[in-house]
């Protein structure tokens, strides 16, 4: 379990990174300011495209807003056709600004600085329409125990102790991670703190029961490849269903665990935690709600989606 000392420099140096991002965007919109003021004193003639008449805009753009989100995360939050932020734009009408990318480890939303300075621009551009985001909403951690990272979690089927290995799983999940949620939790708090005087509500998830089928992404094709669980259970002996069902179950519930106990720290009260565990089936129909290994289908991430919107 990461110490209370780690946890104290991890969120001071959330705060000072949330305050460089804070500068360097101050000088972008010093210069955007300056860009600005050079356009409109140009008098130039408007686009075509911008003439049309209100009414038929507000036509095209459909309903008005449930409000506004802005997300953070991993293949959850960017999956090719539909995912959580498109259900949640979709079916409970959000306006949704993101800066999820598929393949992120939890470490790379932490620690890239890029990542922190994408999300304050899509914080300032909402700002600029007059609206204050109703959540954060962060999805982040498949990447960090799957694929390579599952066969390192397993001791092999044979050995003395088959299984997962604790000292690695702590390792992993309850410091590693745990570290790295703690510095997005604080950073993006920072950020918002700054930007608007007020923490805003940071929603964060820690997924369903998966099935080691062997299924990837259409066959593990294009950027999403897989399958990402099968091969590190096969590599350590486990064959059987029933147990690689049990071990992932495991592995699932700290991983929610590790989350849950992060958002009940003081300094967190803002952070809530969506539990998706028993949305998505893994009895016979598993298939009408998992499209591989990693990934709901289409009536899954609808049915994902309701979870955070229940809580909205």
């Amino acid at each position: 379990m990461t110490d209370e000392t780690s946890l104290t420099r991890t969120l001071e140096a959330s705060r000072h990174a949330a305050h460089q991002a804070l500068a360097r965007r101050e000088e972008a919109l010093r210069r955007r300011s300056a860009g600005f003021r050079s356009r409109a004193g140009g008098a130039q003639p408007p686009l075509a495209e911008f003439a049309a008449p209100a009414a038929k805009m507000a036509e095209a753009g459909g309903v008005a807003s449930s409000g506004v989100l802005v997300a953070e995360g991993d293949s959850w939050f960017d999956y090719p056709g539909c995912d959580v932020l498109g259900a949640l734009e979709d079916d409970h009408g959000f306006d949704i600004e993101s800066v999820a990318h598929t393949g992120d480890r939890v470490e790379d939303m932490a620690y890239s600085g890029g990542q922190l300075d994408d999300f304050c621009r899509r914080l300032e551009r909402v700002l600029r329409r007059g609206v204050i985001p109703r959540a954060v909403l962060l999805s982040g951690g498949g990447n960090d125990i799957a694929g390579d990272e599952l066969a390192v979690l397993l001791n092999h089927a044979a050995s003395a102790k088959p299984g997962i290995n604790e000292d690695v799983a702590r390792g992993v999940i309850d410091e590693r991670l745990r570290l790295a949620y703690t510095w997005i939790f604080g950073a993006v708090t920072s950020l918002c703190q700054e930007k608007l005087g007020a923490r805003i509500p940071i929603l964060v998830h820690g997924y369903d029961y998966p099935v080691a089928d062997g299924r990837g992404f259409w066959g593990g094709r294009w950027f999403l490849p897989g399958p990402w669980l099968e091969p590190g259970f096969r590599q350590k002996g486990f064959g059987d269903p029933a147990e690689r069902a049990r071990l992932l179950q495991q592995l699932i519930d700290r991983f929610n665990q590790m989350l849950i106990d992060l958002a009940a720290l003081p300094g967190f009260s803002h952070v809530r935690f969506v539990d998706l565990r028993g949305t998505l089936s893994t009895g016979a129909d598993y298939r009408d709600w998992w499209a591989n290994e990693l990934h709901p289908t289409e009536p899954g991430f609808r049915r994902v989606a309701e979870r955070f919107a229940a809580l909205i």
